[in-house]
């Protein structure tokens, strides 16, 4: 925000994006406090703790059917000239944001073997991997998606963006297609090691584990790395191993259904 403000002189223009509520908040929160307009659009399914807060930080919500509406949705309202629009995982300010993640892994722990990454739209692995191979040890990043929504697993097969028909997913956070202007395929194919694809009830199994033997609430999208260390996506005996826990907006009804 602080970038767009330097760019566009003191007033930037009115902003628009799509989310399924994570990127929405943050961005909501640096809008009102830099006074822009923001609207949001997202899915309607996404968790009221995630719509609730964006409302409460006053930017205007529209629900759209699923995420690829969303975004599809945001794009056009931007092309009209109304507003400018900012990708939740391919503007090279927010990959860049994800990066510095990356940057304090390795100050923190300088000698990892290998980052575990949740992945949807690619642009947190993305900045993170950027990170990781600009360090002098060899460093393996591994990206995880669930079985729900895996659309860099089909166009990596393909070596070329696909559409893949996504289903519901605890991990709402990670459920859409890619853009197909997106910036983080080339990313992913070049500085992602692996992707790793995992299920439901691994994911499940991760969310309650972090709750009960870590005392931390994550919601799905955040616990998908996890979910892929249970799930062998790595090996890790002997390891050194970061997992990137993104995010704790988990309703409190579906987190006590699940424990």
């Amino acid at each position: 925000m602080l970038a767009l403000t330097e760019e566009h002189g003191q007033q930037p223009p009115p902003l628009v994006t799509a989310s399924a509520g994570n990127h929405g908040q943050a961005l909501a929160f640096a809008a009102r406090a830099e006074g822009i307009p923001l609207t949001v659009f997202l899915p309607a399914t996404a968790p009221r703790t995630k719509t609730d807060a964006i409302r409460r930080m006053g930017a205007e919500l529209i629900p759209c059917s699923d995420y690829d509406e969303a975004e599809a949705r945001a794009k056009a309202h931007a092309s009209s000239g109304r507003a400018l629009f900012v990708s939740p995982y391919s503007h090279p300010d927010v990959i860049a944001g994800a990066g510095t993640i990356g940057l304090e892994l390795l100050e923190q722990a300088s000698d990892l073997d290998a980052i575990v990454v949740p992945v949807g739209g690619g642009g947190l692995a993305g900045g993170i991997a950027i990170a990781a191979k600009s360090s002098s040890r060899p460093i393996e990043v591994v990206g995880v998606e669930v079985q729900a929504s895996t659309p860099f697993r089909h166009s990596l097969a393909a070596g070329r963006i696909v559409t893949v028909d996504v289903k519901p997913t605890l991990a709402d956070g990670l459920a859409g297609n890619l853009d197909p202007d997106t910036t983080t395929f080339d990313l992913i194919r070049r500085l992602v090691d692996r992707m790793a694809v995992i299920s439901e009830p691994q994911l499940q199994q991760a969310v309650a584990g972090l709750l009960r033997q870590e005392r931390v609430i994550a919601e799905g999208a955040g616990a998908t790395g996890v979910a892929g260390v249970l799930g062998s996506a790595l090996e890790t005996r002997g390891r050194r191993i970061a997992v990137v826990v993104s995010g704790a907006n988990i309703d409190i009804d579906t987190l006590m259904s699940i424990i």
